[in-house]
């Protein structure tokens, strides 16, 4: 296939949606499809306009400054489609590139599916924006339904997005390399770092932006409960983001240790014991799964990623969405199990993440762009019409 892959975020950005898609990418061209990568330019980056990759214009997002937003007239990208030929456009985002690429393919009648990947339409409550949910909704709704098919990370926000008039909904999920995220990796030396000097001591750990809508603070009281019954526990933040500095100030006991990265990010997680998830913003969140897959009970509100993968009582805890106590109740719960119980629920926390490879999930991926690429051509007399 010639796909056209637009997205508004990608690395040198380091986030859930920028990593997912860049392995996307990668992997469509192993299996030897012509992946034309339009996305903004970043930063420090040289421009690029050639036959895999154009780097736009780009601004930086108000509420996120070391994000940015691309930029493009959507009669350009006509021409380039027109010029390359794609069989299918696929949008990754929904700003202003992705919208002008919509248009564009819509112009040249070129199928198109997208992924729903972040709840802006939830995230502006965490702004004091809440009178703009509706407005925002409505505009993703009427930007999704004009594709195909819209890709979703999980069953939760398929019922979710359903419920508010999404049409043509997929699930695809998310894998997470089983090799790199180990128990293996476990390491005496961080810990010790961490001022462990054995592992009947507790590490807990968040992984991620620290930002409002990830609620981080909840995971952060939560830990000062277990202090008053586990004095040696530990709390470890791995991630970056406005709220750092504020975090820090209130909660000096536990440990800020910025963004980490590969292997290290991976002996971050093999060295703690509990994953601590409080968000209840993610339409997935990759990092339940690597914790997972890393050996660790995983405590989350039962959405996302963790209504699909933790089954409470045996690879994790979860607390119904809202219910703060609950959350922190359970994380209370999960310090004070006895050494062979929290083995044991570590052990099922790995199993249970053995069966989500990467190549699983992007070759199913794989296959329902082809069938929408050329469903016109299978299929002529079922055409899915665009609205």
């Amino acid at each position: 296939m010639r796909i056209a892959y637009v997205t508004e975020t990608y690395p040198p950005e380091i986030n859930g949606v920028s990593l997912t898609v860049e392995r996307a990418v990668q992997f469509l061209r192993a299996r030897g499809h012509q992946v034309n990568l339009i996305r903004p330019l970043q930063p420090g980056e040289l421009a690029r306009d050639d036959a895999n990759e154009l780097r736009t214009a780009g601004l930086p997002l108000p509420m996120y400054p070391d994000l940015r937003f691309g930029l493009a007239f959507s009669w350009t990208l006509a021409r380039r489609f027109q010029r390359s030929k794609p069989d299918l456009v696929h949008i990754a985002t929904e700003g202003p590139l992705g919208r002008a690429a919509m248009m564009a393919a819509r112009r040249r009648q070129i199928p198109m599916t997208t992924d729903f990947r972040t709840n802006f339409h939830v995230y502006s409550a965490y702004y004091r924006l809440g009178w703009l949910r509706p407005v925002i909704a409505r505009y993703l709704r009427e930007f999704h339904n004009r594709g195909r098919l819209t890709f979703v990370p999980s069953r939760t926000i398929q019922n979710q997005l359903a419920a508010e008039g999404f049409r043509r909904l997929e699930v695809i999920g998310r894998g997470v390399d089983t090799t790199l995220f180990s128990p293996t990796r476990r390491s005496r030396v961080l810990r010790a770092e961490w001022g462990m000097s054995g592992d009947d001591e507790h590490a807990l750990l968040y992984v991620g932006r620290l930002a409002r809508e990830k609620n981080v603070e909840l995971a952060l009281r939560a830990f000062e409960m277990v202090r008053y019954l586990r004095p040696r526990t530990r709390m470890i933040v791995v991630g970056d983001g406005p709220m750092r500095r504020e975090l820090e100030k209130e909660f000096p006991a536990a440990r800020f240790v910025g963004v980490r990265r590969g292997k290290d990010l991976a002996d971050h997680y093999a060295s703690a014991d509990l994953f601590v998830f409080p968000s209840e913003s993610e339409t997935f969140g990759n990092v339940t799964l690597e914790a997972l897959a890393s050996g660790l009970g995983v405590i989350a509100f039962n959405s996302a990623a963790a209504a699909d993968l933790v089954v409470h009582g045996d690879n994790g805890l979860v607390a119904t969405p809202g219910n703060e106590s609950a959350f922190i109740g359970l994380v209370c719960r999960s310090v004070a199990m006895d050494a062979d119980a929290l083995a044991a629920m570590r052990a099922r926390a790995r199993e249970s993440a053995l069966h989500t490879t990467w190549d699983k999930v992007l070759g199913r991926f794989e296959n329902r762009l082809a069938q929408t690429a050329f469903a016109d051509v299978l299929e002529p007399r079922r055409r899915i019409a665009v609205v």
